[in-house]
């Protein structure tokens, strides 16, 4: 009976952190009700869902859209291909007009299961209840997180919020409490986002967990097995990122580099700023050395509360700590450097995690040993606590000085009004104090940073873009430099009535040759200066109808272009001088003010002979056609060649009747294939697949497999220990857990 109640008790205060997550989310909408569909959110991932779940309504997996030139090979963007729940987001996102509102509620989703993972960390490592929420709804509010991964850079969001579940089934899988499936399925999830940072993270952090509850447990069996497990994921997560590192020599990331910049790199004072909510670090950025937002800010508490912490007890029992620390300390040094590690570059990326370590540690020491004995001297020194804060955020950002005052004396307040409630009321009434001054604070921290220097201000429902933009079809290149728009044209009546930028195109349900990625393919990119926004230099135009002279065609035809868009503010000329040979100038009434278009006169090219564009010494005529493989009929006396309108990524292979025959490019950008002399009305068969496939399909199999033999191994035990008289898992801690109901509860 005492196990049901404390059950419940764990459900209600569950229940609790997700209202309170629900509250946040109210509050920073009334402070930027687009706060959540900004930058990368609207120009990156909201547009890519549109388009992704359009293509997996149509029967295709999307691997691969050869049109899309800039962006089409989605094996190595951040597209989650291999990640179930983010495919069921792709197929809903076409059938949701309002695609800001979509990209809200996915992202509050998210929040509420990165809050809940929190509470469970904290229960695992035997917090109350009532401390384990206020870390949970603490954590979406974290600077870093609010401002950033939240606000634009989804994916890792996302990937944080299943690794905090991660770490918490890991540790009740080292503690005999579960099974390793949760703890797979977390770290698979956090792993197949296809963004390498939570990857990565997920695996420090498995580390970290593994030396715990070595150190804990004083035996190595428990974290054998959990790092079995977490290899097993890790096995199954290759197939994610195989693509990405095979093709890394032709892309913009190039291979792996180790070097160092002041770029993003957060020295550690500036995490002495953790819990003032005014605190505007100085660091290296795109808006300069001091920032605009509060990216550092953990909460308001986090410090102060130091003081009201039984510390004697707590280094009774460090040893179940360790991995916390270790959390905290890893991310510590992270943070501040080097600046490129391969794939991984911004160390500030990593504050999440850095935040992550330090709530859940305090949280769980608050949990477990917070005391106000001697109240009167505690609060001594978390005065003196925050007004080292006020002094190293001053430091940072002396022009804030008034708002870093109005700041410390808030958190005083709260601080001094908690410790009252936890005398009169107890710790839930403290805590409760706390829960309730997450959601103002976070308004008042978005209010402040607003207009946010982070917007592309693009438009909310895909009904009124399509309805304000040009009907293209075919395929369209656009030639256009996003930095040219100026703040008020930026509207549907404006310049996102006639120009694309990003993957805007996507929710236009239109084929652009540009779109957002952060691995573009370098030559092409060379090829026409285009830059991973779209953006294009002014010699883009000159580029695009220059001859390639192997074919004697234009690039624009051998991309089998129908249309090229110019930006007015770009080409000022453009529609006053004659059209290149072939094209016309088109007029769309409305759209004047911002581009000229040119058309083919002989219709659209993109839907002649398949994707053939260029024939030498022979023959070609296409057979069949999909995003991955061009099938074409081809005859040569003295031998020839024929190029496909297809990047050069790698992953193509070529048959000639069912024989494999070499591949080659074109201006190391176009995809083509010598014939031999002598073929006479032979099937070429072009095929992409993506690079790694075959061994990435087979540790797919591997993984789940030893996740199957590790459930087994686990049932197996299980069964045996109920056999045995007594049997049962035996308690492991050395000191009995705060709160018997509590612990039963966990168990």
């Amino acid at each position: 009976m005492v196990e049901s109640s404390a059950r419940r008790d764990v459900y209600k205060w569950g229940f609790v952190t997700a209202l309170g997550v629900i509250a946040g989310y109210v509050a920073v909408l009334l402070a930027n009700v687009r706060h959540f569909y900004t930058d990368d959110s609207e120009s990156q991932y909201g547009p890519l869902w549109v388009m992704l779940g359009r293509q997996l309504r149509a029967g295709r997996f999307p691997t691969m859209v050869p049109e899309h030139w800039m962006a089409g090979n989605y094996t190595i963007e951040e597209a989650g291909l291999l990640n179930p729940p983010q495919l069921l987001i792709d197929l809903i996102a076409p059938s949701v007009d309002n695609i800001a509102l979509y990209t809200t509620v996915i992202k509050l989703i998210f929040a509420i299961v990165l809050g809940l993972g929190v509470y469970r960390i904290c229960l695992e490592y035997g917090a109350k209840l009532p401390w384990a929420a206020v870390a949970g709804i603490a954590i979406p509010f974290t600077g870093w997180l609010l401002f950033f991964d939240e606000a634009s850079w989804y994916t890792a969001f996302t990937g944080t919020a299943w690794l905090v579940h991660a770490w918490a089934s890991g540790v009740r899988y080292a503690r005999g409490r579960s099974g390793p499936v949760p703890t797979f399925v977390f770290l698979y999830l956090a792993i197949s986002v296809q963004y390498i940072f939570p990857a990565v993270e997920a695996g420090l952090m498995i580390g970290a967990v593994a030396v715990g509850e070595l150190v804990y447990q004083r035996k190595w069996q428990p974290s054998a097995r959990l790092l079995a497990v977490a290899g097993c994921a890790a096995v199954a997560g290759v197939a994610t990122y195989l693509p990405s590192a095979l093709s890394a020599k032709v892309t913009w990331r190039g291979t792996a580099q180790i070097n160092n910049d002041q770029f993003l790199t957060v020295p550690w004072s500036e995490s002495l700023n953790a819990s003032l909510p005014s605190t505007l670090p100085a660091y290296s950025s795109w808006w300069g050395y001091v920032q605009p937002m509060p990216v550092v800010y953990i909460a308001w508490f986090l410090i102060p509360a130091l003081a009201f912490i039984d510390w004697r007890k707590a280094r009774e029992n460090w040893r179940e700590f360790t991995a916390i620390a270790l959390v905290a300390i890893m991310a510590l040094m992270w943070t501040a450097g080097p600046g490129t590690i391969g794939p991984l570059r911004w160390p500030a990326r990593v504050l999440p995690m850095l935040a992550l370590g330090l709530l859940v540690l305090v949280c769980v020491l608050l949990g477990r040993y917070a005391t106000f004995a001697d109240w009167r001297r505690r609060g001594i020194a978390a005065g003196v606590l925050i007004g080292l804060l006020w002094l190293r955020s001053f430091s940072a950002a002396p022009d804030e000085v008034v708002w870093h005052v109005v700041a410390a004396l808030g958190i005083t307040a709260l601080g001094a009004a908690a410790v009252w409630l936890g005398l009169r009321r107890g710790t839930a009434a403290a805590c409760a104090l706390i829960i309730v001054s997450v959601s103002p604070i976070a308004f008042l921290q978005v209010h402040a940073a607003q207009p946010t220097p982070m917007s592309w201000n693009l438009p909310e429902n895909r009904s009124d873009m399509k309805a304000a933009f040009p009907d293209f079809a075919g395929t369209t290149l656009q030639l256009a430099d996003r930095g040219l728009i100026q703040p008020g044209e930026r509207t549907l009546q404006g310049a996102y009535g006639s120009l694309v930028f990003g993957n805007y195109s996507k929710d236009l349900e239109l084929t652009y040759v540009s779109g957002y990625t952060p691995n573009g393919h370098f030559w092409f990119g060379e090829m026409l200066c285009m830059r991973w926004d779209t953006s294009v230099c002014p010699d883009a135009y000159r580029r695009a109808f220059a001859t390639e002279p192997s074919t004697g065609k234009t690039i624009v035809d051998l991309m089998k272009v129908d249309r090229v868009v110019l930006q007015k503010a770009l080409y000022p000329d453009a529609g006053n001088q004659p059209a290149p040979p072939g094209w016309k100038w088109v007029d769309y009434p409305g759209h004047e003010k911002y581009i000229a278009v040119l058309e083919r006169e002989d219709g659209l090219l993109s839907i002649q002979n398949g994707r053939v564009a260029a024939v030498t010494g022979g023959t070609a005529t296409s057979i069949s056609e999909s995003d991955q493989t061009s099938r074409v009929r081809v005859s040569s006396g003295q031998g020839g060649r024929v190029v496909v309108a297809r990047l050069g990524w790698p992953g193509y292979r070529a048959t000639l009747n069912g024989r494999d025959i070499p591949i080659d490019v074109v201006a190391k950008t176009f995809v083509s294939v010598d014939i031999p002399a002598g073929t006479k009305n032979a099937e070429l068969e072009l095929t992409w697949r993506p690079p790694g496939w075959k061994l990435g399909g087979g540790a797919v199999l591997l993984g789940l497999l030893g996740a199957g033999a590790l459930q087994w191994m686990y049932l197996r035990g299980r069964r045996r220990d109920d056999d045995e008289p007594g049997g049962g898992t035996p308690p492991i801690a050395e000191s009995p857990a705060p709160e018997p109901d509590l612990a039963g509860a966990i168990r």
